[in-house]
């Protein structure tokens, strides 16, 4: 299937600032140089901030990361988890057409996505609350015929079953995930045979409807204003806290030193800094507007001048990891 980005996109993009903490906390999972495994989990959650994946975000992502555009676009449309167009403002539905599903009563499912949603899937409602897709086999195969909506599984589901779903979501309400004709989990139909001494024990929910139902609204969207788990790998208490580290001196601060900047490109035309790890497109016209246009500006930096640009960056450092005066200067001797 070919996935391309959106026809109308927004501006701009940049995580909220809880978003922003949570993103630099997640890249100090990897080793210094590793930063680029952090892609998916950024890309999740500029998803999940914004509703669906954005180009400017898939941007922002990338330079945060110091990866060149195309290496995060290439993630971006590969993996179908990714939204690349709008989607509804109160949940994507995606329906499951797979074998199990499809004997079950698929086509009845997507055939009212399409009377109350749109005829087409990736297509807004007309209220913008909904949109729907068909995906391939989630898993739930005894539980056929079902939907993911957000984050939850809603099994067993009748097309009377998913309108009034849907009804009540665009209601403001939020359904009891889980089974919808009165099944526990997944035990036969007819009922136990086995193992029934567990039935006057249980708990009104299976333990994964339990969980979203004591969060109380799992069709929200990640916006940052939840408890946030930043980085318990680097704490004390966990388990898998790293080993502390000797305390170093404290290195001293070094006082910015403007480097040469240019007005404009000289008369050869400007280099391509995106030719330089870490620099993508647009870090490339932030750098051009402070006025660096050419490598041979980039490779005469002192590290009072690297201190300068470095703190009008968006995300700090990465003109020493990546080494930025040895690459221009390699590059300068080129041209």
């Amino acid at each position: 299937m070919l996935r391309r980005l959106h026809h109308e996109q927004p501006a701009s993009f940049a995580f909220t600032p809880a978003n922003q903490a949570w993103a630099e906390a997640q890249i100090t999972k990897y080793p210094e140089g590793r930063q680029a495994s952090a892609i998916i989990p950024l890309l999740w959650r500029a998803q999940e901030q914004e509703g669906w994946l954005t180009r400017p975000a898939i941007e922002y992502v990338a330079e945060m990361l110091g990866l060149a555009y195309i290496r995060a676009l290439e993630v971006a449309t590969f993996y179908f988890m990714f939204q690349l167009q709008p989607t509804g403002s109160v949940a994507h539905i995606q329906i499951c057409g797979t074998l199990s599903c499809m004997i079950c009563g698929a086509e009845d499912l997507i055939a009212v996505c399409k009377e109350k949603i749109s005829n087409s899937p990736f297509t807004l409602s007309a209220d913008g609350k909904f949109t729907w897709e068909e995906v391939e086999c989630l898993g739930a195969c005894t539980n056929a015929p079902m939907a993911q909506i957000g984050k939850d599984y809603y099994e067993d589901l009748t097309a009377d079953g998913l309108r009034k779903l849907l009804d009540d979501l665009a209601a403001g309400k939020v359904p009891t995930p889980g089974p919808q004709n009165g099944r526990y989990a997944a035990e036969p139909l007819s009922g136990l045979t086995a193992l029934t001494d567990h039935e006057s024990g249980r708990t009104q929910y299976n333990a994964s409807v339990q969980l979203a139902s004591d969060i109380g609204d799992t069709v929200k969207r990640i916006d940052g204003t939840e408890v946030p788990l930043l980085t318990p790998w680097l704490t004390s208490g966990s388990a898998s806290a790293k080993k502390p580290e000797a305390p170093k001196a404290e290195a001293a601060a070094v006082e910015e030193v403007e480097p040469e900047l240019l007005k404009a490109a000289r008369a050869e035309g400007a280099d391509d800094l995106k030719r330089i790890t870490g620099v993508g497109p647009k870090l490339e016209e932030t750098l051009n507007g402070l006025g660096i246009y050419h490598f041979d500006q980039i490779a005469k930096w002192t590290a009072a001048e690297i201190a300068w640009v470095d703190a009008r960056l968006k995300f700090k450092g990465r003109i020493e990891r990546d080494d930025w005066v040895a690459q221009a200067a390699t590059l300068a001797s080129e041209t």
